[in-house]
């Protein structure tokens, strides 16, 4: 990938004409802003880097992408390889991955400041009307290329080495990729403010350290809800989420069904192939709920091999067969892992039972569906296990 990537800088570089003292000094610009964001945040970025296990999301945008738009090529580059100089001291990664990451940067840089420079580009001095509007659809383009590349060259390759890739492992969480786009965003205005006031970038400067630390509060707050190994609400994250659904569902006179589902024999995947193995089987079943279930939908482990997703506006008879599709789903799933020697292996045919509960039928309250719904799960383990049971109908707790 990284002989690959050659051709990629060679186009990019080969229309590249020779940097003006303009072009020297907005790239001066840049690198101090650069200079100040990255030694001002260091320790929070030090912090940010041990907590997360996925891709991190760096917040160089703010001040790459906007060489991408207004610099010569080999300044973009220039750019780049100034800042992940200095991102190595809190990098704290092996050497061939920080090279690795520090070539995807720049050659996503290099082939968007190429495609920007294809489409046209005009003075930015001189735009007015349908002519503003164009630059900006010109600049979006750049930005899909300069993200795309990123997940193209990164991603694709998490993807072939990881044994049991998982979206959220290989391209990052909605938040995440939502923080790339705002500091990408923030590009654009650090590239205005370069081109029309070049002193007023020292804006940017402060605002980016604010916004680093703002990013290192949301990452402990999801923290605080989320399951590390395998990126679901935790229980008090599923709890506060599903009590305020359940609120809505009892306003508006609703129906609402919760699934507990419990991973048959799990004690023996640890037993016979490793933890690591039963880690990995969490996950992917993890994978499977997000995909099988629909956005409104609650998922959250509940601990150990017990997973609980909440249904709002579902009836009976709907959450059987989400409960069913549920099982069948985990029941296909071929999970490529290691054995207790590191051996590649794969598990197959692993089951599963699920008690369901519905509201208003079995329980009104959040703590009485949980209930329910155990009890439903007890009775398809003690009848078989690998099946759908639903709760008796009793008095609503």
């Amino acid at each position: 990938m990284e002989l690959l990537a050659l051709s990629g800088f060679a186009a990019a570089f080969a229309g590249s004409g020779t940097p003006t003292t303009t072009d020297w000094v907005r790239f001066a610009i840049l690198a101090v802003g650069a200079t100040v964001h990255i030694q001002l945040t260091q320790r929070q970025e030090e912090r940010r880097r041990s907590r997360t296990r996925t891709v991190l999301i760096d917040l160089i945008a703010v001040w790459v992408f906007p060489a991408v738009l207004v610099l010569p090529a080999t300044l973009v580059v220039l750019v780049v390889v100034l800042i992940r100089l200095q991102r190595w001291f809190t990098a704290r990664r092996p050497a061939h991955n920080f090279v690795f990451s520090s070539i995807s940067h720049s050659l996503a840089a290099a082939l968007a400041h190429l495609t920007y420079i294809s489409l046209g580009p005009q003075d930015w001095h001189t735009l007015s009307g349908w002519d503003s509007l164009r630059e900006f659809l010109l600049i979006i383009v750049a930005a899909l290329v300069y993200e795309g590349v990123q997940v193209l060259y990164v991603g694709g390759i998490l993807a072939l080495s990881s044994p049991n890739p998982t979206i959220r492992t290989v391209l990052g969480s909605k938040a995440d990729n939502l923080l790339e786009a705002i500091t990408t965003g923030l590009g654009v205005m650090t590239a205005v403010l370069l081109v029309t006031m070049p002193p007023t970038v020292a804006i940017m400067a402060v605002v980016t350290v604010v916004f680093n630390r703002l990013a290192e509060l949301d990452q402990l707050q999801d923290d605080v809800v989320t399951d590390p190994k395998t990126g679901l609400l935790n229980m008090r994250g599923w709890t506060e989420a599903a009590e305020r659904a359940l609120g809505r569902i009892s306003r508006s006179g609703g129906t609402l069904a919760m699934l507990m589902i419990d991973l048959d024999h799990f004690k023996w995947i640890n037993d016979t192939f490793g933890h690591p193995a039963g880690d990995d089987v969490l996950m992917s079943v993890a994978e499977v709920l997000g995909e099988v279930t629909r956005p409104s939908d609650i998922v959250g482990r509940f601990g150990g091999e017990e997973f609980l997703v909440l249904l709002p506006d579902t009836d009976t008879a709907a959450a059987g067969l989400a409960a069913e599709r549920v099982r069948s789903t985990i029941a296909g799933l071929r999970i490529d892992t290691t054995d207790k020697r590191g051996g590649q292996t794969t598990i197959t045919g692993r089951t599963t039972s699920i008690g369901v509960a519905v509201y208003p039928d079995h329980a009104s309250t959040l703590e009485g569906l949980l209930q329910a719904a155990d009890e439903a799960v007890y009775t398809a383990k003690e009848n078989g296990r690998n099946q759908v049971r639903f709760a008796p109908v009793g008095d609503a707790a």
